[in-house]
């Protein structure tokens, strides 16, 4: 495995593996890697000839109120973990070299970007499009990996894709969950042992919405009703929103649509605020 620091190095990689007429996998990561980034690596290996994974803490998805500088890093364990799944290459640049003085271009995903996610942290999106953007130039992957615990995301980077013709292939991946099922996250180390108790909340309203779905309820308001008052059952959490949506448009949904729903949340434990979703 070879760590590559500057972004004109790994475009000139990624080139000379295009022009060998290698496939190119890529799994964009922040960092403080568990088992969810190891399964879109994994995935990766077996489809490609090559697989790149980037780590890079983007600043631009952080609002000045957001956990940019405590977000958690550990390069080291990072680099062992992608060492034993048999990645490639690992790109790992500054913030100067991906943001240099001067830099002015933008990428944004309009309507998409504007509900769940977008409504809580308007300035998010435009930064992760923006650094997608720029990793796909400089990755040049034919096949990227994201996890389906960030839906909005995977959504939103799919209609970028496709409405800015880059010739890549999305793919979305499994949630992986702990025992409990809380979703696993690199921010699920902020929890305190009382607030990781609680924070299976998230997973028990996402089941109680797929319960009442799956024995015929249709009306959206009733199954975020009931969510929430699965959530209210633990005192350390405070919902963010609660949301039913189309997974095509993100329109918010009055009725369920059958192959076309996206129950999601986010909630506050404590000063951490997890997101979660399942996919109907």
């Amino acid at each position: 495995m070879r760590i590559v620091y500057s972004a004109s190095e790994m475009q000139a990689i990624a080139n000379k593996y295009r022009e060998w007429g290698k496939r190119i996998g890529f799994v964009p990561t922040m960092g403080y890697l568990h088992e969810g980034h190891l399964s879109l690596v994994r995935q990766a290996k077996q489809d490609n000839d090559v697989v790149f994974v980037s780590i890079f803490v983007n600043p631009l998805q952080f609002a000045p109120n957001e956990d940019l500088d405590k977000y958690p890093r550990d390069i080291e364990r990072d680099e062992s973990l992608l060492n034993k799944e048999g990645v490639d290459f690992v790109f790992y640049p500054s913030v100067e070299d991906m943001y240099p003085d001067g830099f002015q271009t933008y990428v944004e995903v309009d309507k998409l970007t504007k509900v769940l996610e977008g409504k809580s942290r308007p300035t998010h999106f435009r930064g992760v499009t923006t650094v997608v953007a720029k990793l796909f130039n400089i990755a040049k992957p034919h096949r990227a990996y994201f996890g389906k615990k960030d839906a909005q995301q995977l959504i939103v980077i799919k209609r970028m894709v496709k409405d800015l013709n880059m010739d890549i292939e999305i793919i979305g991946m499994p949630i992986v969950r702990e025992s409990d099922g809380l979703a696993l996250s690199s921010r699920n180390k902020y929890l305190n042992q009382k607030e990781r108790e609680q924070a299976v909340c998230l997973y028990k309203a996402l089941m109680k919405a797929k319960e009442l779905i799956e024995t015929g309820q249709r009306d959206a308001d009733v199954i975020k009703e009931e969510m929430k008052k699965v959530i209210e059952g633990y005192p350390l959490a405070k919902i963010d929103y609660i949301d039913i949506n189309s997974l095509s448009t993100l329109e918010q949904l009055k009725q369920v649509k059958e192959g076309d729903t996206l129950v999601s949340l986010a909630v506050f434990l404590g000063s951490t605020r997890l997101i979660d979703n399942m996919w109907f």
